[in-house]
């Protein structure tokens, strides 16, 4: 197990491990010199062009994640081992891409869990460079949250507990190193990690095969099958993983679902719920199903990022951004036998339009429903906040060898600097506004209600997401729990934001 460390120590030891990373070509869709403020495609980024050839959309069948086992249960506790290695895996036909993945695998593999019962994930590192673990979603012990530089070094384990005292929703696991979170989530370490509980399985929402988690990511690819993406010098030291040119964001080419290339999934014409997670490094998402079914009602959602919303609500299309997870029931009885129904990305050209497709193969036996009630969520006021507290997301503030980075209130991130003291058992107001491009802020530990957000924030939320310009004001109740006292993070979920500095602490005391 590593300890904290100060800023420059953890830099030191993160660059040195990219060496295996291939430097990508300055082949973008935009011309970008100098690390401007890029949008692309609805996103903050440049796209990256593959060399490899590409397969063609809905050929490829869709994967479903393997759900991890158990290697021992005793004493309400699940106890599993997973280890971070690297393994070559077929993603485009005929090729073999170098993954890291949980398990050598790209999704990792699912973790399974009761509310209530606590999991204890040991992870082995043998990658070779240093590795930190979020449960992003998680409601978890500052030792265990998976602090930027709490580094697992190459051939160290580390034990990580996780209460789950929270209700049941879709969480998911990745790499949080500092400084380099974008190219090693997108060279693979992501997977799911559900929660379920009592409430959720009285609803008779669609379950068992008809219960799939889908994780949406884009990458880009060499000739020769390795994902491309724009790493720094490795020798460089103190150094952020992506080049200047790529700081408002990496767009990869190419879709994925499940780590498959626009897949095709085979449905019955029922109710199937899925899991929706945008894994992706910078890629915003506008999600609808072409052709729209009969009522023009595509999605009716269930819960959101931190569980089940109080009610459903319904969706002709649905934004989905960085981090966020919306869970959404899909009734393909609407389609006829042998139609093909393409979920689609409206904000997307040419092969980044193409998400998934569905192929609706006969009429099945559906015992499912969706209630109009889900669960009794109480609703946060602007009365209960004390405290009220402003967060500028932007542009400026702080260079870095003539670059200038992505700040939280013009500073950049510091383990030593601390922007918010909070009290245990407290509501606060976070103002959160946002310039330059868009971003999806991430906060640690604590769920939040946003204030007069609309239809796509309901229920509690650990992400949200603001274009340039927007404004979002979140009621966060923080736990009066003793044993999460410490120190978390918040950030822009645009990983290359993220690895640029724009993350900033809080102190729960």
């Amino acid at each position: 197990m590593a300890a904290p460390m100060n800023r420059r120590t953890a830099l030191r030891l993160a660059a040195g491990g990219l060496a295996t990373i291939p430097l990508a070509s300055a082949c973008s869709e935009l011309a970008v010199r100098g690390g401007g403020n890029v949008e692309t495609q609805g996103s903050a980024g440049a796209v990256l062009r593959s060399a490899a050839p590409l397969p063609r959309p809905f050929t490829l069948p869709l994967r479903i994640p393997d759900v991890l086992r158990p290697t021992s249960t005793h004493d309400g506790t699940d106890y599993y081992d997973i280890t971070q290695r690297e393994e070559r895996q077929e993603i485009l036909p005929g090729l073999k891409t170098v993954v890291w993945g949980y398990e050598g695998r790209f999704p990792g593999p699912t973790l399974v869990s009761r509310r209530g019962r606590q999991t204890v994930v040991r992870h082995h590192n043998a990658l070779p460079v240093p590795t930190v673990v979020h449960l992003h979603g998680g409601k978890t012990p500052a030792e265990h949250d998976g602090y930027p530089t709490d580094l697992v070094q190459p051939g160290a384990r580390r034990e990580y507990v996780y209460p789950l005292d929270q209700p049941a929703a879709t969480l998911w696991y990745h790499d949080h190193r500092m400084d380099f979170t974008g190219p090693q989530v997108y060279r693979g370490l992501a997977g799911f990690h559900l929660v379920h509980d009592d409430e959720e399985d009285r609803l008779g929402l669609p379950s068992g095969d008809r219960d799939i988690p889908l994780l949406i990511t884009d990458r880009a690819f060499h000739e020769d099958g390795s994902f491309r993406y724009p790493s720094r010098d490795p020798s460089l030291r103190g150094e952020p993983g992506v080049t200047d040119e790529f700081m408002s964001g990496v767009l990869g080419d190419c879709v994925l679902v499940n780590g498959v290339p626009w897949p095709v999934l085979e449905v019955e014409g029922a109710r199937y719920r899925f899991r929706l997670l945008n894994g992706s490094n910078a890629r915003r998402y506008h999600l609808a199903l072409d052709p729209p079914p009969p009522g023009g009602v595509a999605f009716t959602q269930v819960g959101g990022d931190q569980g089940l919303l109080a009610a459903p609500v319904e969706h002709e299309r649905l934004p989905i951004a960085q981090a966020e997870r919306f869970d959404v029931v899909v009734d393909f009885s609407a389609y006829r036998p042998g139609q093909e129904v393409t979920l689609i990305n409206t904000l997307g050209r040419g092969g980044t339009r193409d998400v998934l497709r569905f192929v609706v193969t006969r009429r099945g036996r559906d015992d499912s429903r969706v209630p109009s009630r889900l669960a009794e969520l109480e609703p946060l006021s602007r009365d209960q906040a004390r405290v009220e507290r402003d967060f500028v997301f932007a542009r400026g503030g702080a260079e870095h060898h003539g670059t200038t980075l992505w700040t939280v209130n013009g500073e950049p991130f510091s383990p030593d600097h601390v922007a918010a003291e909070v009290r245990p058992g407290s509501v606060e107001l976070w103002r959160i506004r946002v310039q330059n491009v868009a971003h999806p802020v991430h906060l640690h530990l604590v769920p939040f209600q946003v204030l007069d957000g609309g239809p796509t924030t309901a229920g509690w939320k650990d992400t949200v997401d603001l274009d340039s310009g927007g404004q979002a004001d979140l009621l966060v109740r923080f736990p009066d729990d003793p044993s999460y006292a410490g120190r978390y993070v918040f950030h822009c979920h645009n990983l290359e934001h993220e690895d640029m500095m724009m993350m900033a602490n809080f102190d729960l005391r």
